[in-house]
């Protein structure tokens, strides 16, 4: 018989790795061919010129040139407006 009451483990003690999301290339940053620009969970900043979307939605450069953001407009199925950020590649 244990003369001690055993420990139970700790229930909250966990945290997961951190995933390194956002903006790596910024406004007016030089872009090279496979460059991420952002790492994104989901559809927050959307592909335009130059650029394309991976299967995890990270946005990566296609051509050489200068990282530009310029908001749109846009509107949603339902009829209502967003401002969508889009992130195009401006060939130098």
């Amino acid at each position: 018989m244990a003369t001690a009451k055993s420990a139970g483990a700790a229930k909250y003690g966990r945290d997961s790795n951190p995933k390194y999301l956002g903006v790596k290339l910024h406004d007016g940053e030089e872009a090279r061919p496979g460059s991420i620009i952002i790492r994104q969970r989901g559809r927050h900043y959307i592909p335009g010129v130059n650029v394309k979307a991976g299967a995890d939605d990270t946005l990566y450069a296609v051509a050489t040139g200068t990282v530009k953001f310029i908001s749109k407009r846009k509107k949603r199925f339902d009829g209502n407006q967003r401002i969508a950020k889009i992130v195009n590649v401006v060939s130098t």
